[in-house]
C-alpha cells in the first residue's frame, strides 16, 4: 500500500516526523493488524516505548489509526478508512483473529449487515472479531499429496 504519508500527516495537524512515517509506513506495509510490542521490535532503536505510544494514541484520536482488541486482549492497530476523521471512525467491519498465528485481520470487503439496537440504547462502539484459521495456517494444515499423485492434477 503506497501513500502519501506526509500528505496525510499535514491534513490532520500533524508534524511530519521521521517516528510517525515509520509508524504509519510499517502498519501500511503488513498484511495484518500489528501490535504496539511488535511495531517496537521492528523499528528497533528508531522510536522509544513511550513516543510510539503516544504516536498510536494521536493516530487513532486523529481517525488515521483502528485499534482492535485480539482474543488475548491485546491492542492491535489497522490503517483507518479514508473516510474516518478525528470525530468519526468508520471501522465497522469484521476481524479476523487467527487462533494458530494470531494474525487479526481487517475484512473489509464482507459484507455487514445493519445491527439494530433496542430503543432507548446508544452505541459507542462495535467489536466484530471472528475466530479460527487464517488462510496460510489453513494450507499449512492441509494434507500434502505425494507428488506422484499430484502429477496429473
Amino acid at each position: 500500500m503506497e501513500k502519501d504519508f506526509a500528505g496525510l500527516l499535514h491534513k490532520n495537524q500533524l508534524k511530519i516526523t521521521g517516528p510517525r512515517l515509520g509508524v504509519l509506513q510499517v502498519i501500511a506495509q503488513s498484511d495484518a493488524a500489528i501490535t504496539q510490542p511488535a511495531l517496537e521490535k521492528i523499528m528497533g532503536a528508531d522510536v522509544d516505548r513511550v513516543t510510539l505510544y503516544r504516536i498510536l494514541k494521536t493516530f487513532e484520536e486523529k481517525g488515521i489509526l483502528h485499534k482492535v482488541i485480539d482474543l488475548n486482549g491485546t491492542a492491535n492497530y489497522a490503517i483507518c478508512s479514508p473516510r474516518c476523521t478525528v470525530h468519526e471512525h468508520h471501522d465497522e467491519h469484521f476481524h479476523f483473529n487467527c487462533i494458530n498465528c494470531k494474525k487479526v485481520y481487517c475484512l473489509d470487503d464482507v459484507p455487514l449487515q445493519s445491527i439494530k439496537i433496542p430503543e432507548g440504547f446508544t452505541a459507542k462502539d462495535i467489536n466484530l472479531v471472528i475466530s479460527g484459521l487464517c488462510d496460510k495456517c489453513n494450507a499449512e494444515k492441509q494434507p500434502k499429496m505425494p507428488e506422484h499423485q499430484t502429477a496429473g492434477v
